[in-house]
């Protein structure tokens, strides 16, 4: 590659602290009032929904998932397992969400065998157990799934599937045995799965079938560190380091999925490792700039996105300009650009950094106190759900019906801590419930049977990966689909049990998910929270006295990320939680403050590692940020009883050697 033209070095500005960059986005939305914010939080949530584009793909997949099954199966005359592999495609395109294909493969994979186990599990139960029996085993197993759904979002997926086939093989009036109907079941998710890996998607750039999500999230990346560097010494560059965390966890996992194919196009797969890995220098320089609250030039920006179209178009970057090197961290971003540079045109691989858990990492987060909390919480408003349905399956005065698993299946759905605030669900699904059923009562009217019903299935799949930014929506598309199936299955409209259920089980849920558990409440945001803040303290030790070279820094990357991936998951705790009813989000009150501060730390700790690597020394303005932010977080640990430590402060004149000589700032 030919050299570059430097740029001059630039005269000074005044800098501006982290701190007083962090408060003035703040201050700037407590400013703006709109209609939504003058609502409660509990009630906001429940009206606000997601933004973005039409996933046309997953809506060509859901459309040729479950309808052309349940199509199969009526003109085989096996349509009561063609209702459930039905249930499970459309169980899976709720779960059908972007990403990679090797992603798709562990997000629809794990739960779709979570499921099958289900049914098994609840067939035989609902088959050799008796009303009070098979109540106090589905609750158990609601526990177990509970404490499951702590470990992580797959994990959570797998736990959801797992309840709602055993309530469904225990309820659901279907004549062939349990492994048939589990065999059905993987036949539908498989089907998507299928499908999702078979079917081109417009990611699938430059010709090359193998990689469709991966391109575009490393892309996404150098975007991100642009738009960082863009925001530099602005209000802004807190939200956009927020951003470039969100796009390197999605390339992270974009490319830490199962090889499909793991021998032919390796070279090819090797060079987008490289690309990743080439991102996390630029990354950690953006945030050191971003850190010393320096406006930048535009030309800084511009090799990251040059290296973006050059990510998306599978070519090389060409000359990339570069920025002057009047400061250490963008010296860093120099070198960085040049180390991309040539990880494009030489690229052989790359370390994602990350540390896959082990089995007694899983162990210890589902056995934890969010576990725990998690566990009680959904197991028992799933055995109410379901004490309530055998109740009132066998009372005279309500009449034998064949859904009484209706009510536990909701109640699922409704009561997982991990997929949003109790009542704002409870808001929506109830409304949700209600629009479905009265439009299919409308469509039932006039469709022909059952090719009708079988086209309306259709039409659902195809609408489910749409509606999935709003659970209103998403509850009356799964309505119509649901009762659609019922039908089809040559059982009568259930239109009206339908939405008594669903308002039954929005009630069980909001009272027990309501009832005091044992110890603290919030119990998951304050595990995410240690764990971020752990996270943070590996980080700092590790910058001021970890292993100089490449090692070193590849293990300081590896870190780094943890401490950014942790503070993101407690982020995303915190504002669920504080979306519950008051009575159950002011036990989390003050976290956010707490993370925020732990954000500042890792912020910092990252131009300290930049400076470090330049000079080998802190400077007075490091070491004072260090120890105040220390200070700080430290006190907001103890306003909010967080147990777990956060990392004290380092000594006053520590800093590390460079080129092998000790040296103080």
């Amino acid at each position: 590659m030919p050299p570059r033209p430097h740029l001059p070095a630039r005269a000074s500005v005044p800098r501006v602290g982290p701190g007083a960059r962090s408060a003035r986005p703040l201050r700037a939305l407590r400013r703006v009032r709109t209609p939504l914010a003058a609502l409660p939080p509990w009630l906001s949530h429940a009206l606000r929904a997601q933004r973005g584009p039409v996933p046309w793909n997953a809506v060509t997949r859901g459309a040729l998932a479950a309808g052309p099954l349940l199509l199969v199966s009526v003109l085989t005359g096996r349509t009561s397992l063609g209702v459930v592999a039905a249930i499970a495609a459309m169980l899976a395109g709720i779960n059908d969400r972007p990403g990679s294909r090797r992603t798709a493969v562990r997000r629809l994979g794990t739960p779709a065998l979570a499921g099958a186990a289900g049914l098994l599990a609840g067939t035989a139960a609902g088959d050799h157990l008796g009303a009070v029996a098979l109540t106090v085993v589905l609750t158990g197993l609601g526990v177990l799934a509970g404490a499951m759904s702590a470990v992580g979002p797959v994990a959570s997926a797998a736990g959801t599937q797992l309840l709602v086939a055993s309530a469904i093989g225990a309820g659901m009036p279907v004549p062939e045995a349990g492994w048939a109907r589990a065999l059905a079941f993987l036949a539908g998710a498989g089907w998507l799965l299928a499908l999702r890996l078979v079917l081109p998607t417009p990611g699938s750039m430059a010709g090359d079938f193998r990689f469709d999500g991966e391109r575009e999230a490393v892309a996404a990346v150098y975007d991100a560190v642009a738009e960082l560097l863009d925001a530099a010494g602005t209000d802004r560059a807190v939200a956009r380091r927020a951003a470039l965390t969100a796009a390197l966890d999605h390339a992270q996992d974009a490319l830490a999925g199962p090889r499909l194919r793991p021998r032919a196009g390796s070279a090819a797969e090797r060079r987008l490792h490289a690309q990743y890995a080439a991102a996390l220098p630029l990354a950690e320089a953006a945030t050191a700039l971003a850190w010393a609250g320096e406006p930048l030039s535009g030309r800084a920006s511009t090799g990251p996105r040059r290296l973006a179209a050059a990510v998306r178009a599978h070519t090389h970057t060409g000359p990339l300009p570069a920025p002057t090197r009047s400061a250490p961290a963008l010296r860093a971003l120099d070198d960085a650009l040049l180390h991309a540079a040539d990880a494009f045109d030489q690229g052989d691989g790359g370390a994602l950094h990350t540390r896959r858990r082990g089995a007694r990492d899983l162990l210890r987060a589902a056995s934890g106190a969010g576990g725990r909390e998690f566990g009680l919480r959904i197991g028992l408003s799933f055995g109410a759900a379901v004490a309530v349905a055998q109740a009132l399956n066998h009372a005279q005065w309500y009449g034998r019906h064949t859904h009484w698993y209706w009510l536990p299946a909701t109640a699922v759905f409704l009561v997982k801590p991990d997929l949003g605030p109790l009542v704002s669900r409870a808001l929506c699904r109830a409304a949700g419930t209600v629009l479905g059923a009265l439009l299919f009562a409308g469509l039932a009217a006039v469709l022909p049977r059952p090719e009708g019903l079988v086209a309306l299935v259709a039409l659902c799949g195809a609408l489910i990966p749409a509606s999935t930014r709003h659970f209103a929506a998403q509850t009356a598309v799964v309505t119509v689909l649901v009762l659609s199936l019922v039908m089809v299955g040559g059982e009568p409209q259930a239109c009206v049990s339908r939405i008594a259920e669903t308002l039954l089980a929005c009630a069980i849920v909001l009272i027990v998910g309501h009832l005091p558990m044992p110890g603290p409440r919030g119990g998951q945001v304050r595990v995410r929270l240690a764990a971020a803040a752990d996270a943070a303290h590996a980080y700092l030790t590790h910058v001021l006295d970890g292993t100089e070279g490449l090692d070193g820094r590849a293990a300081r990357w590896t870190l780094r990320r943890e401490a950014y991936r942790a503070l993101a998951e407690a982020r995303t705790a915190i504002a669920l939680a504080a979306h519950e009813l008051p009575a159950v989000a002011r036990h989390t009150e003050g976290t956010d403050e707490v993370a925020a501060v732990l954000e500042r730390l890792v912020d910092t700790i990252t131009a300290c590692a930049v400076h470090l690597d330049d000079t080998g020394r802190l400077t007075a303005r490091h070491r004072e940020e260090l120890a105040a932010l220390l200070g700080e977080a430290e006190a907001k640990r103890r306003r909010v009883g967080l147990r777990a430590p956060v990392p004290g402060p380092p000594a006053a004149g520590r800093s590390r050697p460079a080129s092998g000589t000790a040296s103080v700032g």
